[in-house]
């Protein structure tokens, strides 16, 4: 599972203009770029690039793991998992044999979650025999599948880097293609929308529940992690990790999908970014002919619970025979705060590489940790969340020691205003990583469409910049002071099972 951050620090921008970010050049790179949306609501952003012919494609698509409906955690990702299982027409020997299979399994599936929703009058035989009916008409509708044939169409195009993710915020999908091969792509996704295939849909159920026994039960991180976002947000979804829990994912449902499509995945919810060597007016002709066909919908109800406003520490042990480790957060407002750069900023501050405050006390001087760190946003920005610490104690040395050091890290931060020099190296190192990170088309189409999603304006790609530039040492301290109390702190530790707590 992964999850999808605005992070300043890893921003792409285009070579020719890395040299200054400032106004100038927002102009300059706003002359490539061409905006426009369907009838239907679906947005599109185009950026002519014309060093290679070659294109990026990416579909944005404004839901992810926070709109799982109760009960159905991991829904959100099992689309992750269908995106390129193909079409009535890619993937299939006999549709209409296929589409009747299919159709059996959900009767037959009905039949036994009626016998099981029984509880203690259910009958165990009757449940074996449904289950078995179940597994043969799943079988059943294999046996019409052409595995892998629509990434092999891509493939054979000369298609690379397909995939998918899956972020708390968004469900994201692309790949790239020759320039010569655009129309193909327009083919190919809009197909996936205008008529969704859920084949293969518990197979790869079978694959994301064997995805969380791998990253979370058995990954010691993971399970941390889990219990960390469990313990520290009480009520908004975001205490969900995307991959879902274990008995969710277990009975998840075509039906469940298929309702989710269609309230999440209606086109005013999604955004594609084209970026590389395209002519913008035929972007717009292919997007009309084949993105055009969509039926406008209204677009979904955002999310409505409220975190509530915690009111002491909290504070969760799990049991590990593993390296020790340690989970700190603190609540924090979401993305769209004006205090949303100074938690950029502290950040990079306390763990923005080997000059960095928790770098060089932490793990260079006092050797207490072999990693430590933080992170301004989690476990996503669209809702209020949370700032994360994460603490990975070193030889000979607790994660009570390394909590004890962080804690007196913070109170420096509070007591003691952070100096000039310490601040213009966070704003020279946030503009020298974006530099870094030149001539991406693929990463430019994402940042494109997630930050007109998130924003309303991909131009604040750029304009973060000067928000940046702008927090100064008294914003830092009265964030800190504001933010990191011990009521609003949850800790999530480690420890040996026999050895007990840490």
């Amino acid at each position: 599972m992964e999850t999808l951050h605005l992070k300043l620090a890893t921003l792409l921008v285009p070579l020719g203009f890395a040299c200054s970010l400032g106004a100038q050049n927002l102009q300059e790179f706003a002359k490539h770029v061409t905006e426009f949306t369907l009838p239907n609501g679906m947005h599109f952003i185009v950026l002519e690039r014309h060093e290679a012919p070659v294109v990026s494609f990416h579909t944005y698509v404004n839901a992810g793991s926070v709109d799982d409906p109760k009960g159905r955690t991991g829904l959100a990702h099992m689309f992750e998992h269908m995106a390129f299982k193909g079409t009535e027409t890619i993937g299939s020997t006999n549709w209409p044999a296929e589409k009747a299979a299919m159709d059996n399994i959900e009767k037959l599936y009905d039949q036994l979650e009626a016998e099981r929703n029984k509880v203690a009058k259910a009958d165990p035989a009757k449940v074996k025999t449904l289950e078995e009916q179940v597994q043969g008409a799943i079988e059943k509708a294999n046996s019409f599948v052409v595995p892998n044939l629509y990434p092999r169409i891509i493939e054979e195009n000369g298609g690379v880097g397909m995939n998918a993710s899956t972020g708390e915020d968004s469900t994201d999908y692309f790949y790239n293609f020759p320039a010569n091969r655009v129309e193909l792509w327009f083919y190919l996704e809009s197909a996936r929308f205008l008529h969704p295939v859920y084949r293969d849909f518990y197979k790869e159920r079978n694959v994301v529940r064997e995805e969380r026994r791998m990253r979370v039960e058995s990954d010691p991180q993971g399970k941390l992690m889990e219990q960390m976002l469990a313990t520290a947000i009480a009520a908004h979804p975001y205490r969900n990790m995307p991959g879902g829990w274990a008995s969710d994912i277990e009975n998840l449902r075509v039906k469940d999908a298929e309702k989710f499509f269609g309230q999440y995945y209606v086109p005013g919810n999604i955004t594609m970014a084209v970026v590389g060597d395209v002519d913008p007016a035929r972007i717009k002709s292919l997007a009309t002919e084949y993105f055009g066909r969509l039926p406008k919908k209204n677009l979904p109800d955002p999310i409505l619970t409220i975190e509530p406003i915690q009111e002491g520490v909290k504070h969760v042990d799990v049991a590990s025979p593993a390296q020790p480790m340690e989970f700190i957060a603190y609540h924090r407002p979401d993305q769209y705060d004006k205090d949303d750069p100074v938690f950029d900023v502290i950040s990079s501050l306390l763990s923005g590489g080997r000059t960095s405050i928790m770098y060089k006390d932490m793990v260079r001087d006092k050797k207490l940790a072999l990693g430590a760190g933080a992170e301004s946003q989690f476990p996503g920005g669209k809702y209020p969340g949370l700032f994360f610490f994460y603490l990975i104690p070193g030889a000979d040395h607790s994660a009570l020691e390394n909590e004890k050091e962080l804690d007196t890290i913070i109170a420096d931060l509070k007591k003691t205003k952070v100096d000039d020099a310490s601040l213009a190296r966070v704003k020279v190192r946030t503009r020298a990583g974006l530099i870094r990170q030149l001539d991406d088309n693929a990463g430019l189409a994402q940042l494109l469409a997630s930050f007109y999603v998130n924003y309303g304006d991909w131009k604040k790609l750029f304009t973060s910049l000067d928000e940046i530039d702008k927090v100064t040492a008294d914003d830092v301290q009265r964030v800190a002071k504001e933010y990191f109390t011990s009521e609003n702190r949850t800790v999530a530790v480690t420890f040996q099972p026999e050895g007990g707590a840490q």
